[in-house]
């Protein structure tokens, strides 16, 4: 098992086996966090190619930069959100490259840090955001959001089957005492499912904790329209690989992949595309790659990964 607090990079030789990235090659890792999957792109790619490395959390960001120094210009940091991908290779001049890389979710580098509030196993502030400097906090959420608005939440992003007594009980606590820690949180999501909920493998407030992280940092309303605009920048033979860590990332990544390799609707003998509407994918994974028995029990987070990859017709 992974000491606390190190990055553990999931299904890395999985990853590289199938971006397959040439010597030279342009790549964009566009969920850098401290820099595990980009390290090895990098070997491959040597010194002629380049990775630009995109992330929102500027810690990540530096401890990026110092365990890929070795690696000089062709390592290229931007700070920003992944969600604005096409503008932020505009702006560093990027117009077109071999493979892009989405490592969906939270790092453990923030998990693991109890200020951040991405978790319950240790108390600390209500937070969750991925960029701890800019977009409303969880516990905003929280003090904010009426009942309804908070069971959507619950029900949509953590598919939390009590997701209105969770909502209701949110709101007559805050009106107690404004809920600010992930201790105070969790406890209360546990009164409310009672003890049997402990008969799960997972912690009862686990689907609350991940329905309010996806809520803040705004992980799948634009997931769809991102898995599009990255296959749109690869270059012919260039692979796009999205690792995703629970059903609804997973889907919407199955979706928007599925809709990018069946745009033509030409009949199947026709000898070219006559719609105007040519598939821009091909799909190499049917179904998703799921990490292996022994890096799970080296790296128990990895359990829940599942990686897809598309490459550019």
């Amino acid at each position: 098992m992974a000491p606390t607090g190190a990055h553990v990079p999931v299904m890395l030789r999985e990853t590289v086996d199938l971006l397959a990235p040439s010597s030279g090659a342009t790549l964009v890792d566009a969920t850098l966090g401290p820099g595990g999957h980009a390290e090895s792109l990098l070997e491959v790619v040597g010194p002629d190619g380049r990775l630009i490395g995109i992330d929102r959390d500027g810690r990540a960001l530096d401890l990026a930069r110092r365990r890929l120094a070795r690696f000089g210009d062709a390592f290229v940091p931007i700070r920003g959100n992944h969600t604005d991908l096409l503008r932020l290779l505009r702006e560093a001049s990027v117009f077109a490259v071999n493979g892009v890389l989405f490592d969906l979710g939270v790092s453990s580098l923030q998990l693991d840090d109890p200020e951040r509030g991405f978790s319950f196993r240790a108390d600390g502030p209500l937070d969750m955001r991925m960029d701890p400097d800019s977009g409303p906090t969880a516990a905003e959420i929280v003090a904010t959001a009426s009942e309804e608005e908070l069971r959507r939440i619950l029900w949509n992003y953590g598919e939390e089957r009590r997701a209105r007594a969770v909502a209701r009980a949110i709101v007559e606590e805050r009106q107690r005492e404004p809920l600010t820690r992930t201790r105070q949180l969790a406890q209360l999501v546990e009164r409310v499912l009672g003890p049997g909920a402990r008969r799960f493998r997972i912690h009862p407030a686990t689907r609350t904790f991940q329905a309010l992280r996806i809520a803040v940092n705004r992980e799948i309303d634009d997931l769809e329209r991102l898995v599009t605009e990255a296959a749109s920048i690869l270059r012919r033979g260039g692979r796009l690989a999205v690792i995703s860590y629970h059903s609804l990332e997973d889907r919407a990544v199955k979706r928007a992949m599925k809709a990018l390799a069946a745009r033509c609707v030409c009949p199947p003998k026709l000898p070219v595309c006559g719609c105007g509407r040519e598939n821009l994918l091909k799909l190499l994974t049917s179904k998703p790659v799921r990490p292996s028995e022994d890096e799970i029990a080296r790296n128990p987070r990895a359990r829940s990964a599942r990686l897809r990859i598309g490459e550019r017709l």
